[in-house]
């Protein structure tokens, strides 16, 4: 059996047993699709890209039909820190080396604009998921990853972004921690429940006429006519237009593309609530943190006080509680009060990577698009895609896109590549270590 259809197989499984499933709001009823249907245009793909993009469809007063192989929000959309972040790993400087000045520029503003865009959405259609702004940290655990933090930062001011930079003490005050040596705080980002943002996206897309069904993994994309048939086990929809979103989670259905990205584990362990007076010290002013380690160490907290620790993690959908250890420690690490604390909930999800580091738009074929590839920075930049996606479908030309649109390029050796990333994470660990 291929990885792809392992995927498949576990999209009909419950829930991960994380703090969000525990928190998030309802869901809708999504029944599974059964029989023949038509559809202005077909979503592949329950998570932020295509649930936006089935919400910015209905907003136009279209009847999207979104299939999703398990329930909205089911993988990483639900899964992942809820830690809102605008821009890119690209910083300007490089977006306006690659595409040029006035094309670069447009690249820099969607980008940087990809938060705003988020809580936009949240405040208008009164999403109810935990939703914060008290901004994002960038922690640098060495001076040379501050030297590159500081001049991200200038980067980004030269842009008029509110981004500045913190030393030491101020880290220490704000984070609770001595661990870095100063890092990047930028007013743009924030905080949400992910899984009660993916569910309140899919209530706001339902309520204004799109079409939902979870449990109808998607088998097959097919020319039918002059448009397209999209088959599940169960049925099929016949559209002009398919949009698809299924990130690290894309199965076999259309050729090449789950090769174009690579599923990489991320791993997230909660707490018991702290005491109030802990949590006094720790994230006093909430903000959301990822650190400059090769081993990316990501936390914040939960409206109730529960610290959420995240980093890479064994490949598993199911981890259990023996496959925490790293995070405990790092908590310990970080914050020696906690070395002791109880942990609520433990869970894992994948990430889709590719080798440039850089979202993806495609054109696949005549009515088929694709949006995927957020390389750890999907909260934002899904939600920002799956209007893109929209707009396409809705006849936008692609030049007045402002994000580029580039071939399907299927990454070689792309099972060797996925081997290979164990041994590449114990390597990072050693890097990290000796960089102290």
């Amino acid at each position: 059996m291929a990885d792809s259809d392992r995927i498949v197989l576990a999209g009909t499984a419950p829930l991960p047993r994380s703090l969000w499933a525990a928190t998030a709001r309802p869901p809708i009823q999504a029944p599974p699709l059964a029989g023949a249907a038509e559809a202005d245009a077909v979503v592949v793909g329950g998570g932020f890209t295509g649930l936006s993009a089935a919400l910015h469809l209905a907003e136009r007063g279209w009847k999207p039909v979104l299939l999703e192989a398990a329930e909205p929000g089911w993988g990483a959309s639900g899964r992942n820190g809820g830690q809102i972040i605008a821009g890119l790993k690209a910083s300007p400087a490089e977006i306006l080396a690659k595409y040029g000045r006035d094309r670069g520029k447009a690249i820099v503003d969607l980008v940087g604009g990809t938060a705003d865009f988020a809580f936009d959405l949240i405040q208008r259609h009164r999403i109810a998921c935990d939703a914060s702004r008290p901004g994002w940290v960038q922690a640098a655990h060495s001076e040379a990853a501050l030297r590159t933090v500081a001049a991200r930062c200038a980067d980004w001011q030269s842009h008029g972004a509110p981004v500045r930079i913190a030393g030491r003490e101020e880290m220490a005050r704000i984070l609770g921690t001595g661990d870095y040596v100063g890092g990047l705080i930028d007013a743009r980002g924030g905080a949400i429940n992910p899984l009660g943002y993916a569910r309140g996206l899919a209530d706001a897309a339902q309520r204004l006429g799109a079409r939902i069904h979870g449990g109808s993994p998607v088998t097959a994309i097919e020319r039918q006519g002059q448009g397209w048939r999209v088959r599940t086990a169960a049925g099929h929809v016949d559209t002009a237009r398919v949009l698809i979103g299924t990130n690290a989670y894309t199965t076999g259905f259309w050729p090449g593309l789950a090769q174009s990205v690579v599923p990489v584990s991320s791993f997230q362990i909660a707490t018991a609530p702290i005491g109030d007076n802990l949590r006094r010290t720790i994230l006093p002013e909430g903000h959301v943190l990822s650190d400059t380690r090769r081993l990316l160490r990501y936390f914040r907290l939960d409206p109730q006080g529960r610290l959420v620790m995240g980093g890479r993690g064994t490949f598993k959908d199911d981890p259990d509680a023996g496959d925490t250890g790293r995070l405990r420690r790092w908590v310990g690490q970080l914050f020696p009060a906690l070395a002791d604390i109880a942990y609520e909930h433990h869970w894992a999800g994948r990430v889709a990577v590719n080798l440039d580091h850089w979202p993806h738009l495609h054109a696949l074929a005549p009515g088929v698009w694709a949006g995927l590839g957020y390389n750890g920075r999907g909260v934002a930049m899904a939600s920002r895609m799956g209007a893109l996606l929209a707009d396409l479908a809705a006849g936008v030309p692609p030049e007045q896109i402002a994000f580029p649109i580039t071939p399907l390029r299927p990454i070689p050796l792309h099972g060797m590549r996925r081997a290979v990333l164990p041994v590449m994470t114990a390597w990072y660990g050693v890097l990290d270590r000796i960089a102290g």
